[in-house]
């Protein structure tokens, strides 16, 4: 062969080569969780966002966001003010919801008390108001297809006794319950950890309560972001109190906003509650850390970071 061909032989073998290897390298570089291998796939757990968390990305309506969601890989969703929405939205979240082969979440069995002292202290005005918005609820979780409802009993009664104070909780719940049981409809009782004036602050204490109502209706929201910062040890008080956890939510801390941006070891987490074999929904309940679509882009790449434990 001539000298020249052979020269230009090799250059165009060395082009080819380091193409390949640059095509290779990227591909590695992209790894087994990458944006492009990914993108629009379902996750492992069942996570839901809520309206506005991809207000930027989807769109200013709900709705519009809801599909957004969809394309996304997510296919649930929560929503805490739908029982403030109107029955006319309502049915078109459902609508959708059903179109989509989403599921709905929780939305909050909101009193109007739930922020004050009202069930722990027995009074009938407040058991009333829980009651009739337990049978509105009822109304609204037929229109979205809903299997469960945020409950939260509101604050301490200071001046009563404790057991007093969970025995008036208690039969509030059993009567909120047989309103729930014939729809196949479950309140979930969230303890929280926004201030010390809160009557339901732990699993367990919310364990004792499902245990002394005793509904398949009554069960308990174990949202993550509280339990850490109320008493820590996540997985064993999961575990311990895994026969009454009818729902999960989601949010790191400190910060509640989304995976990776605060201290719990969320990949270990859904690792450990898909070897449990959870297939519930998994609310995401907390704020972005970034702002705009890129926040809401680095959101995304969080939970597929956090789900990727198989």
């Amino acid at each position: 062969m001539e000298r020249r061909k052979f020269l230009q032989n090799g250059t165009l073998a060395g082009i080819s080569a380091l193409a390949l290897g640059s095509l290779g390298q990227s591909a590695q570089a992209a790894g087994p969780h990458s944006e492009l291998d990914t993108k629009g796939k379902t996750f492992n757990l069942n996570y839901a966002p809520h309206d506005g968390m991809f207000r930027n990305s989807g769109g200013s309506t709900f709705l519009d966001q809801i599909k957004y969601m969809y394309d996304q890989g997510f296919r649930a969703i929560e929503d805490n003010g739908m029982l403030g929405r109107s029955p006319e939205e309502q049915s078109k979240i459902g609508d959708l919801l059903s179109k989509l082969g989403m599921q709905m979440g929780v939305f909050v069995v909101d009193t109007g008390n739930n922020w004050k002292t009202s069930l722990t202290t027995g009074k009938q005005e407040f058991v009333d108001a829980f009651l009739n918005t337990c049978r509105k609820s009822v109304e609204v979780a037929k229109r979205v297809n809903a299997k469960w409802a945020t409950v939260v009993p509101g604050y301490f009664e200071r001046n009563l006794p404790i057991g007093i104070q969970t025995a008036n909780v208690v039969e509030a719940l059993r009567r909120g319950a047989e309103i729930f049981e014939p729809h196949g409809l479950v309140m979930v009782l969230e303890p929280l950890s926004d201030n010390p004036d809160l009557f339901l602050r732990t699993a367990e204490q919310s364990y004792e309560v499902c245990k002394a109502v005793k509904s398949p209706s009554c069960k308990i929201l174990y949202d993550i972001y509280h339990m850490q910062r109320n008493t820590g040890n996540l997985i064993p008080v999961m575990d311990w109190c895994w026969d009454e956890i009818a729902y999960i939510q989601i949010g790191d801390n400190p910060g509640r906003k989304e995976p990776g941006t605060g201290e719990i070891n969320y990949k270990n987490i859904f690792k450990h509650l898909h070897s449990k074999g959870y297939k519930g929904v998994m609310g995401m309940e907390h704020g972005i850390a970034g702002k705009g679509k890129e926040g809401e882009d680095a959101l995304i790449k969080a939970y597929r970071e956090a789900d990727s434990f198989l």
